[in-house]
């Protein structure tokens, strides 16, 4: 997995940004239930009066309020208070905000800072509350209590308690204050706040305004926060969607870099249908985690901590509500877990056998048809699409379970949170907006755990598939440049050597060449021909290193193959392999493959070589006609023309033509020979072949059969010493041919 993380490095900067985001949209969204709760709350039930200090309070009122407070307190209070006289010039200028003080005299509060305004809501919260108790004409009082009842009705009892002895007014305001102990402070701080909306309308202030300033004040808030969180979420989806598909496309680009110096060991190691698997499908879910990874994996935390802590904020005595939910979820999340994550392994191998079954039917298309076994061929491929669509529809039904499964929950949930709560808004030991609250942050935290279970279901799919192309990507190939390569001496001699060469295949218990030697000389043609089977294309396929010798070592230009870099050993051979292979693109496209800057006369002479000119005319655009995917819209001896083509444009002083003659008539072979033979005297070539008519004019010919050599010459003298070589010839060449 290692590998998968340096691909990450450069989206750190982008992750870090991304995670900022996240923390502003969770941020906004866990303020928007405290906003709704201060409307319901504050806005709704108080009129938008936010504590218990008022702006202006008739002097009546304060002197009352200032008779259950103590004399620092009391100084505290008038302090920030001014004693504003009626009829004064100074007076008129507030009667339109205040009305009353037309009448009567009004304190105004002085300052606005909010520690002054924090310790005045203190101080006057239970003074208020006690006032209006006593002065209810419903009051009763408890025992031990002073009995205002038998007063006359013109006698104010905050006056008769001022005017009681100190001792005795202590202990009556101690006992008046213990009355409202049992509330907890937002219900004291409501109950005052709505006293001081009293007092407004008694000295005449509009308490409609003061209530729709507060709204609008909040639902501006509410909205900026909004914004500002939608903002926020677009730019974390843009990020994240950024990262992932730039994290995807290097690792894509990782793994072809890594697939082009694969030998063929390592494709005998990975099919070809698996890489195009792990290539594809493997890395979109990689893609996918990813995106979930940046967007959700950093967001539920944050949502679903920061949730529990302003929810247990609202109501303390209900945490157990939201335990009860995630361990309920948790239980369901385990479930779906240990059901869902073993069937993702299978997922995908089943993705690899249906791109497997797919790919050899596209490309086996004609002998299918040749043979009438399309029948046969729907059939396999049936039975792998049925596996992999059960087993789809199996995950995909485990997951659909958890969405209604999640609606019950989320308003099992919300039933519960009524229930109790209603008990506690009964009780006056929680507001109605708190409870509204409490039910949202419930919600959210469900969502988050709801998002982690999204998360642990998915990341083991991932895991699988990451696994898989971490395998790609670690595994290093066993043809490597060498730590200190030789550079190849100048001018280049193309001579070719064989000493004592031994190879097996990785795997195999027997050696498929045995003590191979020979030398192919610059300028001259060896030829290599035996039964098939006999190791021939396996021979040649040790020059350019496409494997490595077992045993024994193979010269190139004087200099052990293994002792230079790969690049610059395969940059002076021509290659043209036993299954051509074409490019989509033009002609001209295929024929650059072997020299993208060669100039037009080289391409021109390399067609006119091949014998690719005369057909590559007839073309509707000639050598800008298309070449189709695989070359399906040319026949196999004008693919092979190509092929010879391409290598030629290349001018390397080395070919290697592995059987690349077998789809060309006689004809057309033997002037392509010539053509070749005219045109690369000073390159050393080495020529694979069936036909005995294509290799008898070798300068030496080798003669293979199970894998050694069973003869080394000329065709005359291969004739007279070799009964392998006899036998080939005669087989195919009559007396006269073979002469």
């Amino acid at each position: 997995m290692k590998q998968l993380f340096t691909y990450f490095k450069p989206y750190l900067i982008l992750l870090s940004a991304a995670i900022v985001l996240l923390f502003i949209q969770a941020y906004t969204n866990l303020a928007l239930p405290d906003y709704m709760s201060d409307i319901v709350n504050t806005g709704i039930q108080q009129g938008g009066i936010t504590n218990a200090v008022p702006s202006a309070v008739r002097k009546e009122t304060l002197d009352k309020l200032l008779t259950f407070t103590s004399k620092d307190d009391t100084l505290f209070v008038l302090q920030n208070y001014t004693l504003m006289k009626h009829g004064t010039d100074k007076a008129a200028a507030y009667q339109t905000l205040y009305p009353r003080l037309e009448q009567e005299d009004l304190y105004i509060l002085n300052s606005s800072d909010s520690k002054t305004i924090e310790r005045l809501n203190v101080i006057l919260t239970k003074p208020w509350l006690i006032t209006a108790t006593i002065e209810n004409p419903q009051f009763n009082p408890a025992d031990g209590m002073p009995d205002f009842s038998g007063l006359p009705k013109d006698t104010d009892p905050c006056t008769s308690i001022k005017a009681l002895p100190e001792p005795d007014k202590k202990q009556i305001i101690s006992m008046l204050k213990s009355k409202f102990d049992i509330m907890i402070p937002k219900m004291a701080e409501k109950a005052a706040a709505s006293l001081v909306r009293l007092e407004y309308s008694a000295i005449g202030m509009d308490t409609g305004s003061i209530q729709i300033r507060y709204m609008f004040h909040i639902g501006t808030l509410m909205l900026l926060y909004t914004l500002i969180g939608a903002a926020a979420a677009i730019i974390t989806g843009f990020l994240s969607a950024k990262i992932a598909a730039g994290f995807a496309r290097d690792i894509r680009y990782g793994i072809f870099e890594k697939i082009e110096h694969f030998n063929a060991q390592e494709f005998d190691t990975f099919s070809t249908a698996s890489l195009i698997t792990r290539s594809t499908n493997d890395i979109m879910q990689i893609q996918m985690i990813t995106v979930m990874l940046v967007s959700m994996a950093f967001y539920a935390p944050i949502i679903g901590i920061g949730g529990i802590i302003r929810a247990i904020g609202k109501s303390s005595s209900m945490w157990w509500i939201i335990a009860l939910a995630v361990a309920v979820l948790l239980i369901i999340i385990a479930t779906v877990f240990n059901i869902a994550v073993p069937k993702f392994k299978l997922l995908q191998r089943l993705m690899d056998k249906l791109n497997l079954v797919s790919r050899e039917s596209l490309s086996g298309m004609l002998v299918i048809r040749a043979f009438n076994m399309q029948t046969h061929e729907e059939k396999r491929f049936d039975e792998v699409n049925k596996d992999l669509t059960g087993t789809m529809l199996f995950v995909n039904r485990v997951m659909v379970v958890m969405m209604p499964v999640m609606l019950l929950i989320m308003n099992g949930l919300s039933i519960l949170i009524i229930w109790v709560g209603a008990k506690q808004v009964a009780a006056s030991t929680m507001q109605i907006g708190d409870m509204m609250a409490f039910m949202q942050y419930a919600m959210q935290i469900v969502f988050a755990f709801l998002m982690l279970s999204m998360m642990f279901i998915m990341i083991p799919r991932a895991a699988v598939s990451a696994g898989r192309v971490a395998e790609v990507l670690g595994t290093e190939p066993v043809i490597k440049d060498p730590s200190g390569p030789v550079s190849f001496k100048e001018p280049f001699d193309g001579t070719v050597v064989f000493e004592n060469v031994s190879f097996r295949y990785p795997g195999a218990k027997e050696d498929a060449l045995h003590n191979i030697s020979f030398t192919a000389k610059k300028g001259q043609t060896t030829a290599f021909i035996g039964p098939t089977g006999s190791g021939k294309s396996t021979l040649v396929n040790l020059i350019p290193r496409f494997y490595d010798v077992t045993r024994g070592n193979v010269y190139v230009g004087g200099e052990d193959v293994r002792t230079v870099t790969q690049q610059d050993l395969r940059g002076k051979i021509g290659y043209i392999p036993q299954k051509s292979v074409l490019f989509s693109g033009t002609v001209e496209d295929n024929l650059r493959y072997g020299d993208k800057n060669a100039d037009s006369g080289t391409v021109q002479s390399a067609l006119s070589v091949s014998q690719a000119e005369e057909f590559i005319e007839t073309l509707p655009k000639g050598i800008k006609s298309d070449i189709s995917q695989g070359g399906a819209n040319v026949s196999g001896g004008q693919k092979q023309r190509i092929s010879i083509a391409r290598a030629l444009v290349k001018k390397a002083p080395i070919y290697i033509f592995d059987d690349s003659f077998s789809a060309l008539d006689f004809k057309t072979d033997a002037k392509l020979r010539k053509a070749l033979a005219m045109n690369s005297k000073e390159s050393t070539i080495l020529l694979v072949a069936q036909r005995v008519s294509t290799i008898k004019n070798a300068d030496q010919i080798i003669v293979l059969e199970e894998g050694k050599i069973a003869g080394m010459g000329t065709h005359k003298e291969l004739m007279e010493s070799s009964k392998v070589y006899r036998e080939i010839a005669t087989s195919q060449l009559s007396r006269e041919e073979l002469a």
